[in-house]
């Protein structure tokens, strides 16, 4: 399955055990639905936010007991039925991505991690309940890595969010954190990686990176091939951290990411790391 976002997710890899790859796939086809009416093409924002209303009505039918009338809210829907899965998970999603069409600032890391709480958080809270492993730990520890992962792909994403938004641009750096390390938007729209935006950098990488740390003993926790995929999932995104801090910050002409050579050290780390 290709996976052009989303791409710090793993996806009905063949880690899963076969049965769970379908309500994957329907978990995975439903987010990158919503991910591509907020994000891709050049539709307006009314028509992305009526695209994403579209999809919260087919929610609400679910929510209601009735079939949807849209195949990948059915195909959602039976995953959610046939495995018990937590319906506001899915809720969750789409305000996140209804909120990265009118919302290009975050006054502070509070409002990020908001968001990424309804962004990245509910990928790994339907995974669990999907292994039938939603305790109160797993979820806390599901919750460090997911944000985790989210915060890895804005900070290997910045030059891209910039220009998502033209002409001011869509920045997920906290606004307060950016004055603390004086950095503007001037940094971003010149490119400019200087002392102040490495320094802001490392910041944000450091506290990914802590975030992935603390939420890693999920993945011995997990038994069998699950935990294994989740191993190789945190390894991944500390070794985009590694690949970024490699580039000495500077986001704006590499864009740090996974690649074949990159496969034997993140086999390694997941096995015995």
């Amino acid at each position: 399955m290709p996976v052009d976002h989303y791409e710090n997710f793993p996806v009905a890899s063949w880690l899963l055990p076969a049965h769970l790859r379908e309500p994957v796939a329907a978990v995975y086809w439903f987010a990158r639905r919503a991910d591509d009416a907020a994000d891709e093409g050049d539709a307006t924002p009314a028509q992305r936010l009526a695209a994403l209303g579209a999809m919260r009505a087919q929610l609400d039918l679910i929510a209601a007991g009735r079939q949807p009338d849209d195949a990948v809210a059915a195909r959602l829907a039976r995953a959610l039925a046939t495995h018990a899965l937590p319906l506001p998970a899915c809720y969750d999603l789409l305000d996140a991505f209804a909120q990265d069409v009118v919302k290009t600032r975050y006054a502070d890391f509070a409002e990020l991690r908001d968001y990424c709480r309804r962004s990245a958080d509910p990928v790994g809270r339907l995974m669990l309940a999907l292994y039938r492993a939603a305790t109160p730990q797993h979820l806390a520890w599901s919750d460090a890595i997911c944000t985790s992962l989210q915060l890895i792909n804005h900070w290997q994403d910045v030059a891209v969010d910039w220009h998502k938004n033209p002409p001011e641009g869509r920045v997920y750096l906290p606004l307060d954190e950016m004055q603390r390390y004086g950095v503007s938007l001037a940094h971003l729209a010149e490119a400019r990686c200087d002392d102040a935006w490495r320094a802001l950098m490392r910041f944000q990488v450091e506290r990914a990176r802590g975030l992935m740390v603390s939420g890693a003993p999920l993945a011995r926790r997990l038994p069998g091939r699950i935990g294994l995929e989740l191993r190789a999932v945190v390894a991944g995104g500390l070794r985009i951290l590694e690949k970024i801090e490699a580039v000495d910050y500077d986001v704006f002409r590499r864009r740090p990411k996974l690649g074949r050579a990159d496969a034997p050290r993140l086999v390694w780390r997941a096995l015995f790391g």
